[in-house]
């Protein structure tokens, strides 16, 4: 089989089209569940408050002016800017053209309004992240800690800065709640109580004998449990499917609303819904397609691709140097070039001899 025949096929300092289709795949896959659900072509203002990708400008709004623009926003009106990706947020509306921008209008949707009063900005549109406020990737993180999102404030944790004595393994947990929100949200220990992922805090643990549980007096109908949350001033690993527990009666709707958080109520609010939501709009991939043409492709010629491949990858890597030297977004247009040159330079095809003496 092709695929058992380019895993044989082993060279220092490369790789085999197996590799290379397998990282393409996870690429797109991640662009995909960021990028899939978003248009590149239309500002998503008509749209309303809706998760979606976003950049800040700081070349538009700089010294701390607090503004996102969509992903078309982020190509056609801030091409070559200086460009903070924000992932994503929920409930939020395209700033592009605003007061915010001064004079500078949206050239995809120029008549909007002077503000989008519904949006929230937190230090993710300043450029930095978690309690230490520091940029990511950051230049003088030697350890390079990978970061978690928080669900209720969509800021950006490092592990070590969310308070807890171990991190659980990422299959076992769904999503995160940092210390700074389950101390303002202290109900949610009586959840954590069961649906944490890790029941190890560090500053007290969950209570496991039966003697040092109390019942808490809650309202007839009310689902939360009964039990003492511990004190905590950590952050919190929640298990797949946890918000479906909350509680529904009437009591507890008032304190979500109360709290700002009927989102939690909303199954399609996850970010795992809306990266399943992009992946939905995939068509047949990358790796799909690679996978039925290697399976074309006799031995010698998956060696001469390989061979090709890896000129490619190397060139390639010069030529986007230039754009993050300048910060600028890569387009489609500057990929067709890049392509386009690669063929009015390729070298003669290398015969390979299939014979032996």
């Amino acid at each position: 089989m092709a695929e058992n025949a380019v895993e044989n096929l082993e060279e220092d300092n490369s790789v085999t089209m197996l590799d290379v289709l397998q990282e393409e795949n996870q690429l797109e896959e991640d662009a995909y569940a960021v990028l899939g659900a978003s248009d590149d072509k239309n500002c998503t203002f008509n749209k309303g408050y809706i998760r979606q990708a976003l950049y800040a400008c700081k070349t538009c709004c700089p010294q701390k002016t607090r503004a996102a623009v969509c992903l078309a926003c982020s190509f056609h009106c801030h091409e070559g800017h200086e460009l903070i990706e924000l992932y994503t947020k929920r409930h939020f509306r395209c700033d592009c053209g605003n007061s915010k921008f001064g004079d500078k209008k949206c050239s995809l949707d120029p008549a909007k309004p002077a503000a989008n009063d519904e949006n929230k900005y937190n230090q993710n549109f300043d450029g930095v992240y978690c309690t230490c406020s520091r940029p990511y990737p950051d230049p003088e993180d030697v350890n390079n800690d990978e970061m978690l999102q928080c669900v209720l404030c969509e800021d950006w944790y490092h592990s070590k800065h969310l308070g807890c004595t171990e991190i659980p393994d990422s299959d076992s947990y769904g999503e995160v709640i940092c210390a700074g929100c389950m101390k303002k949200h202290s109900f949610l220990w009586h959840y954590a109580s069961k649906y944490s992922a890790s029941k190890t805090t560090k500053n007290d643990s969950f209570e496991s004998k039966e003697d040092k549980v109390e019942v808490v007096k809650l309202p007839e109908g009310c689902t939360m449990p009964q039990t003492n949350p511990p004190h905590s001033e950590s952050g919190c690993f929640w298990t797949e499917g946890w918000r479906s527990s909350l509680c529904t009666c009437d009591k507890c709707k008032v304190m979500y609303k109360e709290n700002e958080l009927e989102f939690l109520l909303d199954p399609m609010d996850s970010v795992q819904a809306y990266e399943e939501a992009g992946k939905d709009n995939k068509r047949e991939s990358q790796y799909e397609r690679g996978m039925k043409a290697l399976a074309s492709l006799d031995h010698v010629q998956q060696l001469t691709a390989i061979e090709e491949y890896n000129n490619m990858k190397e060139r390639l890597k010069q030529y986007l140097q230039k754009f993050a030297e300048n910060k600028k977004v890569v387009r489609e247009e500057d990929i067709k070039e890049f392509f386009s040159e690669m063929e009015s330079k390729k070298r003669p095809k290398v015969v390979i001899p299939t014979f032996c003496r």
